[in-house]
């Protein structure tokens, strides 16, 4: 006798939220975009579309490719070049205008109705190199909608926006591969 599949419940859509935060996930331990990617995921299985603006990245990743099979449940934007950032007295040019164009993209997606969550990742170290003026994130933050959940990434978290945030998790190394010498890997880093 063929056993008969079990059928899968679809997801309504979602209210959306009443009272969306602002959290943020800094310090200088792995885990901060996977900790947004966790969000971004749980949600994503409830109906829920989240925006997830990359700052200073351009490479393929895990994630990404990942992404693409959830439906359009997870729209991710890259805002930077290839290579690393290295700054001396200011930040080049190049660098700047990506990340700009990239708040501004991340601000209007986050007004457009469209998403519950816009993740800006990596936007603390955005701020710290000089890319970005916190000003203008925080104009970004006193925009942001009721209903809209807004995720903060990166180490060195500007004190004005832990004050703004109503979740803050610090990650802190304990031990980690990369001391001794292992490479970033296909599927746990990259």
């Amino acid at each position: 006798m063929p056993q008969r599949r079990k059928k899968i419940a679809k997801t309504k859509a979602p209210n959306r939220f009443e009272k969306g935060q602002i959290q943020i996930y800094t310090g200088d331990g792995k885990g901060k975009t996977t900790a947004a990617l966790g969000l971004a995921f749980r949600a994503a299985g409830r109906g829920y579309r989240t925006y997830f603006g990359q700052f200073m990245k351009s490479r393929p990743s895990g994630e990404r490719a990942a992404a693409k099979r959830l439906g359009g449940l997870i729209t991710f934007a890259m805002f930077g070049r290839p290579g690393l950032i290295h700054i001396k007295d200011r930040p080049d040019p190049e660098d700047v205008r990506p990340a700009r164009r990239g708040l501004d993209l991340c601000r209007k997606a986050m007004l457009s109705g469209r998403y519950d969550i816009i993740v800006l990742d990596e936007v603390n170290v955005a701020i710290h190199f000089g890319l970005l003026d916190i000003v203008d994130v925080l104009a970004v933050i006193d925009q942001k909608p009721d209903a809209v959940e807004l995720v903060l990434t990166g180490r060195r978290a500007p004190t004005a926006l832990v004050k703004r945030a109503g979740l803050v998790t610090e990650m802190k190394p304990v031990k980690h591969y990369f001391d001794i010498g292992i490479p970033a890997r296909l599927g746990i880093e990259e």
